[in-house]
């Protein structure tokens, strides 16, 4: 009994996939899209108050640009970072994967079976991926293909090493599993690197968290202390201050874009140097930025 129209060769699971390859646009980028014309709508806003032509009570132009900034980094970084998360959660699970189905190559089983055998096996987020595999080798997909479809969705340099490896083993014949096994041992020696160099960063990052915050409560004490001895001290027989109310509101709105600038490039530093990753930069960026403009305003620091 046909199950599919005449014309139609290609199985459903390899559609989808194609369909996904082709259509150009991912998810993140479309998130990333969406946030920066919505980031610019609010830099318009900005810049109209900032000219006087506009005005979002009670909120002022730097206001708004805090605003813009976090519009832009906030629901991009978190939707990235969580990507992130999910696929190294598979790039965790893969070694034990590959060594599972390195065992069932010595036991005679060729890779397809292999695959097929450990889509019933339980590997967290990468499970859902197998199954995938396994359904596309069911249909009638290469190995070969449903492997490489499996990297083009994950990709990751890891992964992309790790099954380029597979797929030539598995072309050229011979014992694959043996290939297995090496690539799987290879891949938690990277992984036990990449936890030592996170945790050596993560003293870094912390000490990024301790040197903005220690910046706020600088700018906090010279608006509470210093500025308000300026303004009340007077040159000496003229009965004149120092400085004048309009000049205390202009240091105060420095005051606010230092910490600002600080936010965003604090927290992509953070990123890097956490991760490498820019976009995981801008989570930090956006909870710097957030806590930064309200400790100002709570503390009545702008």
């Amino acid at each position: 009994m046909e199950l599919f129209h005449k014309k139609d060769h290609t199985p459903p699971p390899l559609q989808v996939d194609l369909l996904h390859k082709k259509s150009g646009l991912n998810t993140s980028m479309i998130v990333l899209i969406v946030c920066l014309a919505l980031a610019f709508l609010v830099f318009a806003m900005a810049a109209l108050v900032a000219l006087g032509s506009f005005s979002v009570e009670p909120l002022e132009w730097y206001d708004l640009l805090a605003i813009g900034l976090a519009i832009a980094t906030g629901p991009y970084g978190f939707y990235n970072s969580v990507q992130i998360k999910k696929k190294k959660d598979i790039e965790r699970r893969l070694p034990d994967f590959l060594r599972d189905v390195a065992e069932a190559g010595r036991f005679g089983m060729t890779l397809a079976d292999a695959i097929r055998i450990a889509s019933y096996g339980k590997y967290g987020k990468l499970t859902p991926e197998i199954k995938r595999m396994a359904a596309q080798i069911e249909w009638g997909v290469s190995v070969t293909d449903a492997l490489q479809l499996f990297v083009d969705r994950v990709k990751t340099p890891l992964v992309q090493r790790m099954i380029a490896i597979i797929i030539k083993a598995n072309d050229a014949g011979g014992n694959v599993a043996d290939v297995l096994a090496m690539v799987a041992h290879d891949a938690r020696q990277v992984q036990l690197s990449e936890d030592e160099r996170k945790l050596e960063m993560a003293t870094y990052m912390i000490v990024i968290y301790i040197a903005y915050f220690v910046f706020i409560a600088t700018i906090f004490i010279m608006n509470s202390v210093f500025l308000p001895s300026m303004m009340n001290t007077e040159v000496e027989g003229s009965g004149v201050s120092m400085i004048n109310i309009g000049v205390i509101a202009q240091i105060q709105i420095v005051f606010v874009l230092s910490v600002i600038v600080h936010a965003v490039g604090d927290g992509l530093m953070a990123g890097v140097l956490a991760d490498g990753s820019i976009s995981n930069g801008m989570r930090h960026s956006f909870i710097m930025l957030l806590s930064g403009v309200l400790a100002l305003r709570i503390l009545g620091g702008a």
